[in-house]
């Protein structure tokens, strides 16, 4: 069987889809590496809705994805930004998500981190609301046994004047915290509003800056992420971090390189990416745990080109991707998105991103997920 799939100049090519799925296996915990994915959430598609309501999830397909990952031995990075916070889940509906998947991490034994922003302010705020919120949020994810990821604030970065009011911010937070946390530095190209985080638009200032938090308090700081997309830059700050904090590469686009490691140090992970690839990812740190640095990367190199295809820019819209995957690995019984967002990526996109995750192997049943495409190409007039 084959599929005519449109290319990027609206002429039509002729695909055969793999008949098998890649075979992985399942096992014992990761030991060399923590890894968490960062999870999307599953839309209520019979919900009356429009882009500007607020979400309606499927709260039993969303649960359904998690126990997935976790079954895979993956840790769960709960309400980032691959669960469209701040592009079509508010507050409200984040914490109601921190809430169900921490009980459902406990329930099942699986491990959870949880994001802490300040997405309940929507319009301009003082620094005192910026605290006041960033403490709401964390005491909701400290209360319900998850860790907590401090998550990058559009309203940190309106409100800050320079690198002392970052300073300030999260100090205080870390100084109460009940327990270390995870630091997330996400970049501009994930989240326009956040350019120039850290008090400055020079990468080299705010670096400085952001090691500066973790140095002051090195207890309370459990591991960074940094999504910035830049693999050097992630080197150069794990090199620099204090004795016992870790570094989470969430650089989707050289993630292999950077949880392999050099001589003088290793990421763990903390990835958006790991949402599709989950099964296969999980294999690829299974091998890495027995030492097989070369198999490793034999099996998750071969990955990075679906990654960088369904991050390209405008990188934020990467969700659209993750969720029409999970549409054709039959984790999920449509393709709608809260917002609306599974409008924000091409019928071409599509058709790549669908070639790119057969030829890995990703989808468990290859013949469904022909037949989901075939009927997203026909909806969209291109007739087999």
């Amino acid at each position: 069987m084959t599929i005519q799939l449109p290319d990027t100049n609206g002429r039509l090519r002729t695909y055969e889809p793999r008949t098998e799925p890649l075979a992985v296996s399942t096992g014992s915990p990761f030991t060399s590496r923590t890894v968490f994915s960062a999870a999307h959430v599953v839309a209520d598609p019979y919900a009356d809705v429009t882009p500007d309501s607020p979400a309606a999830v499927d709260w039993d397909a969303t649960l359904a994805f998690r126990r997935h990952l976790w079954s895979q031995g993956l840790g769960v990075a709960e309400a980032m930004d691959t669960a469209q916070r701040g592009m079509g889940l508010d507050w409200a509906g984040a914490a109601e998500l921190i809430r169900r998947s921490a009980a459902e991490a406990k329930a099942v034994g699986g491990l959870i981190a949880c994001g802490v922003g300040t997405d309940q302010l929507t319009g301009p705020a003082t620094l005192d609301e910026v605290r006041a919120a960033y403490e709401e949020q964390l005491a909701l994810v400290e209360a319900s046994g998850a860790q907590a990821i401090l998550m990058a604030s559009r309203a940190l970065a309106a409100a800050a004047k320079g690198p002392e009011d970052y300073l300030e911010v999260y100090g205080h937070l870390l100084r109460q915290s009940a327990e270390p946390v995870i630091l997330h530095w996400l970049g501009p190209m994930f989240d326009p509003a956040l350019e120039g985080y850290w008090g400055s638009s020079d990468l080299d200032a705010a670096t400085d800056t952001f090691l500066e938090v973790i140095a002051a308090h090195p207890d309370k700081v459990d591991g960074i992420k940094v999504s910035l997309l830049e693999a050097q830059r992630e080197i150069d700050i794990r090199r620099r971090l204090p004795q016992g904090v870790r570094c989470y590469t969430g650089d989707d686009f050289n993630y292999p390189e950077l949880i392999a490691g050099d001589e003088q140090g290793f990421s763990h992970a903390l990835l958006g990416i790991f949402d599709p690839l989950g099964p296969l990812a999980a294999e690829a740190v299974r091998v890495l745990d027995t030492g097989n640095v070369a198999g490793f990367r034999n099996l998750l190199d071969p990955t990075v080109e679906l990654s960088r295809h369904l991050f390209q820019a405008p990188t934020r819209f990467y969700k659209t991707g993750v969720v029409f995957l999970a549409w054709l690995a039959g984790h999920q019984s449509h393709f709608t998105m809260v917002g609306g967002l599974q409008s924000a990526r091409s019928l071409p996109h599509f058709s790549r991103a669908y070639e790119l995750a057969d030829g890995l192997g990703l989808f468990p049943d290859p013949k469904l997920a022909e037949e989901r495409m075939k009927n997203l190409l026909a909806l969209y007039g291109v007739s087999q």
